[in-house]
């Protein structure tokens, strides 16, 4: 079994259901506004009622949260997973004494029961005559009838097992400061692989207990926290300074350090990180810009996330959040903390430590971090999801390398049957943070936010027969829309459309695989037919006909059949840069009209033979024919 690939999935549906916690946060908040004052007292209590009753039935929502998580979002699961959690509440309640408290853990064992039945019996056979309850039919039949068995397992050993995990939360909480530490510490080292939501689970939602005054029973941090129990939030508060303060000022750190020319770009995208991070507590896209170029900045950054915890219990500071610790959960739940607001001035300091620390690490160790070279990682954003995901596709392999793909909030996950397919660079090239492999096919490729649309959009890719061409760039440099050529019959698509390159090497490679039909005498141009009837046309440099075969030599002939990255002429690039109207080297499709769609990756430096730089799709009568067409 591939346990990497299983945590990573769980990590992820373990998410699904606190998608609901910021609602029952903000109805909090509006409940605890003076309503009383203008005379709506009952609106007040309506808002607190709807706040509290979310995390009542949080259980609920853990179990069909995880089985649709882990099921693919298979419906039937869901309500499986729904009938069992409540057979499992009504059976415990009538038949054991005292009633056992099972919360979370319970609907999170119910919902892994679920899946695990879902994916043994959704293709089951009976005979002929009761077949109506084969298949995912049957799925709720036997968690069903499990669950009365599971139950009867509870009642017996329940009583064993609250008290051990009870003794647990003792144990951890009874760590005092230095357990906050561990914690977290932990927790930021394991959110490069994802897991931080299982450890998360744990410390969030099963540690410590509170008796409202109705009797019910709450537990974990953030139940706790938000059902007005004042020792909770002691693994919440310290995150806020990290988040807040931090993790900005290592941007700010970064913008900073990047060269003059890229500065401007670096400024955009990593302010609006900042902010990001600020208000929302999404750590991830400046987190990656320095975890893969320097990871003992990010175990420093670890232990200090782990300080910030132990300074935070210490000073008795206590505060919680629904989803993440940025500014709104800070101002939203404020009525609830206690001593909030030391955590401001707290932030401060670790926002300076951290600004410091990371401006003389990147001078003193000369960082690649974005801005410090060409193609960094987290570079802007160019071009629209629509358009970029089939080029995301193609450098994860293709479709046919992809087993399964959903997404957090801040990452593609993956199961792929091949991640030696992966082309990182292109990757990059196209917007990602960062590519974490985790053994056994699983894939972790970080997006920041867009990546649930870019899911979306590759699912749709995924399941359409329309068939794509894609082309790598035919030489090291920068890639520049057609419209910028100084040639109008280029610029104006009068021959094709396409994109167009400045090298950097005097190398020009086949961007895909076809055959070449034509090499200009003079060697400067040559047309390249695809299996599809595409005509590709490269056109090495403006007026560069005028320079007859000077400094040009092909390395293919007519009716040669080439690979993509195969070498097909090299050039003098100095000489021809000195001689010619400009190095612009536009790569064409002349026969525009069996194209439906285009894709064009960033306009930016790229390598030779690189992946993923430009995508069609073609019209269903080119695709179906194929070959060359008479017309």
């Amino acid at each position: 079994m591939n346990w990497m690939g299983t945590l990573q999935q769980l990590g992820r549906s373990l998410m699904i259901p606190t998608i609901a916690l910021p609602v029952a946060a903000v109805f909090l908040c509006l409940g605890a506004l003076p309503w009383d004052s203008a005379g709506l007292g009952k609106l007040g209590d309506l808002f607190i009622f709807s706040g509290d009753m979310i995390f009542t039935y949080l259980p609920f929502l853990f179990a069909v949260g995880v089985a649709l998580g882990l099921t693919g979002s298979a419906g039937i699961a869901g309500m499986s997973a729904l009938l069992s959690y409540f057979l499992l509440t009504q059976i415990t309640q009538k038949y054991m004494e005292p009633e056992l408290q099972m919360g979370v853990t319970g609907g999170i064992v119910i919902g892994i029961l679920t899946a695990l039945s879902y994916h043994r019996f959704k293709n089951i056979e009976l005979p002929e005559y009761i077949q109506y309850f084969g298949g995912p039919r049957f799925v709720p039949i036997f968690v069903g009838t499990a669950t009365i068995f599971l139950s009867m397992v509870i009642i017996a050993v329940g009583p064993v097992v609250e008290q051990t995990i009870q003794s647990l939360g003792d144990m951890l909480l009874s760590l005092g400061g230095f357990g906050a530490f561990i914690y977290g510490a932990a927790y930021r080292l394991l959110v490069p692989s994802g897991l931080h939501h299982i450890l998360n689970n744990v410390y969030w939602f099963q540690i410590g207990t509170f008796e409202r005054a109705d009797g019910t029973t709450v537990f974990g941090d953030l139940p706790r926290f938000f059902a007005g129990d004042p020792e909770a939030g002691v693994f919440m508060a310290g995150l806020y300074p990290i988040m807040m303060f931090a993790l900005p000022a290592i941007a700010l750190a970064i913008i900073q350090e990047a060269r003059e020319d890229l500065k401007p770009n670096i400024r955009k995208t990593f302010l609006t990180a900042a902010l990001a991070c600020f208000l929302t507590g999404v750590t991830e896209p400046i987190e990656f810009a320095f975890l893969f170029v320097a990871p003992f900045l990010f175990f420093i950054h670890a232990i200090l996330s782990g300080l910030s915890m132990w300074i935070a219990y210490e000073l008795e500071i206590r505060h919680g959040f629904s989803f993440s610790a940025g500014l709104l959960e800070y101002i939203i739940n404020g009525h609830l903390s206690t001593k909030g607001l030391w955590l401001i001035p707290i932030g401060l300091l670790f926002g300076i430590a951290y600004y410091v620390l990371f401006r003389w690490a990147i001078r003193r160790f000369q960082l690649p971090t974005p801005g410090r070279e060409e193609g960094s990682p987290l570079e802007e954003w160019a071009g629209d999801i629509r358009y970029r995901s089939p080029l995301i596709l193609q450098a994860l392999g293709g479709k046919n390398n992809i087993k399964t793909i959903e997404a957090c909030i801040t990452r593609l996950r993956l199961t792929l049957q091949d991640d030696k397919l992966i082309d990182t660079t292109a990757l990059k090239h196209l917007g990602a943070a960062g590519v974490i492999r985790l053994g056994g096919g699983n894939v972790q490729v970080v997006f920041g936010t867009f990546s649930e649309l870019i899911r979306e959009e590759i699912i749709k890719v995924t399941r359409t027969d329309l068939k794509q061409v894609l082309f790598n760039s035919p030489v090291q440099g920068k890639m520049i829309p057609l419209e910028e050529v100084p040639d109008q019959v280029f610029s104006r698509k009068i021959v094709g459309n396409g994109v167009a390159f400045i090298p950097e090497r005097g190398e020009l490679v086949s961007p895909v695989a076809g055959k070449v039909v034509h090499i200009h005498p003079t060697m400067h141009a040559i047309g390249l037919e695809t299996e599809h009837g595409l005509d590709v046309l490269l056109h090495i440099g403006i007026d560069t006909v005028q320079l007859d075969g000077n400094w040009f030599t092909a390395a293919v002939q007519e009716g040669d059949e080439v690979l993509p990255g195969q070498l097909l002429i090299k050039f003098n690039l100095a000489k021809v840069k000195q001689n010619a109207k400009s190095l612009a080297t536009p790569m064409l499709i002349t026969n525009t009209e069996r194209i439906k769609s285009w894709s064009f990756a960033p306009f930016k430096s790229v390598k030779k033979g690189q992946g993923a730089v430009m995508s069609v799709v073609l019209k269903e009568q080119a695709a179906a024919v194929g070959g060359h067409s008479d017309d």
